[in-house]
């Protein structure tokens, strides 16, 4: 029954109100979604976000006098997105959020004849409860069986029907008589628009942690090629600073004449190793061994310093120098 003249303009009032209102929104496809659990998922949001559904003439057409009352807004964008079985969810709040509550609100339902299969359905083997006078049935959709306690059997899974397909009558007496309900059906999210930008849900996969170790990655990448190419950026002057210091005392410890104070501790390492070895004895406490126990100490910070930039290119050797 198409609504009276009063119904359009408070339904047109309504959705100029919200475009004005927020600059957030999801296209969200709804079909097979009953009105129960449409409501349900109005509840769960309510006081964060706005479900607006409506023809798409009528979406669209609103659209376009909200573009004409404010040139140039970013909104015009929503006007071919009103393709298909749609609504709005419209939001000023956290998008991941909003996201959880809509694809959380979902209902099992059956398999019904002609219907687009949103997903593969196999059906795992096992007793099926169907007496041996039911053979026939499952020989004409060619699913191996065997008769097992005065009940059918299936002898192997059964990939009964694939995802993009339409339902056939066998199948779905087949998975009523099995009492399953192979499909789950709720709110699909389409577009995301934020802001004046309009982009595929998908987006929203991509986390803060998805991006930190994306820049993490990029970063070693441009230390492993600064290093390579001996040219220093902000990235890798880390390294060279560390390989720099290797070198120094790589030079150092093999010169009699010429030391430096962060040297030393490898000189007298190499030159007395025994000297950094812990005591043996038990009780005694003397000056002796703390001092060897902090001399153990520093160079074990050292060693740890010059290691760890190192450690992100995977190799022991530094690089060159």
């Amino acid at each position: 029954m198409p609504l009276s003249a009063e119904r359009k303009t408070e339904y047109f009032e309504r959705m100029k109100s919200l475009m004005s209102t927020y600059s957030k929104c999801f296209i969200v496809e709804i079909d097979n979604v009953g009105s129960m659990q449409l409501q349900q998922t109005r509840i769960e949001l309510r006081g964060r976000a706005e479900v607006l559904m409506g023809k798409n003439t009528m979406m669209r057409k609103c659209i376009r006098e909200y573009i004409e009352e404010n040139p140039g807004s970013p909104v015009e964008q929503l006007e071919e997105q009103c393709r298909g079985n749609v609504g709005f969810v419209f939001t000023n709040g956290d998008l991941g959020e909003i996201r959880q509550v809509l694809e959380s609100n979902v209902r099992p339902a059956p398999a019904r004849v002609g219907a687009v299969a949103p997903c593969d359905v196999i059906v795992p083997k096992g007793p099926t409860g169907c007496d041996p006078g039911q053979t026939a049935f499952f020989q004409t959709l060619q699913i191996a069986t065997k008769i097992t306690k005065g009940q059918i059997e299936m002898t192997n899974d059964t990939h009964l029907i694939t995802k993009g397909e339409r339902v056939t009558a066998s199948e779905a007496a087949l998975l009523q008589k099995l009492n399953i309900e192979p499909f789950t059906y709720g709110m699909v999210l389409r577009s995301v628009y934020d802001n004046g930008s309009l982009f595929d849900a998908k987006v929203l996969d991509i986390t803060d942690e998805v991006l930190a170790a994306k820049f993490i990655a990029a970063l070693n990448t441009i230390s492993k090629l600064s290093l390579a190419l001996n040219h220093p950026t902000e990235a890798s002057v880390t390294h060279s600073i560390a390989n720099a210091f290797k070198a120094c005392v790589a030079v150092t410890v093999e010169l009699d004449s010429y030391t430096f104070s962060q040297a030393d501790v490898y000189k007298k390492y190499l030159a007395d190793p025994s000297a950094f070895a812990g005591s043996g004895g038990g009780g005694g406490g003397d000056a002796g061994g703390a001092a060897e126990e902090a001399a153990v100490e520093e160079v074990e910070e050292e060693e740890a310093d010059v290691g760890g930039g190192i450690d992100m290119f995977g190799g022991g050797d530094g690089g060159d120098y």
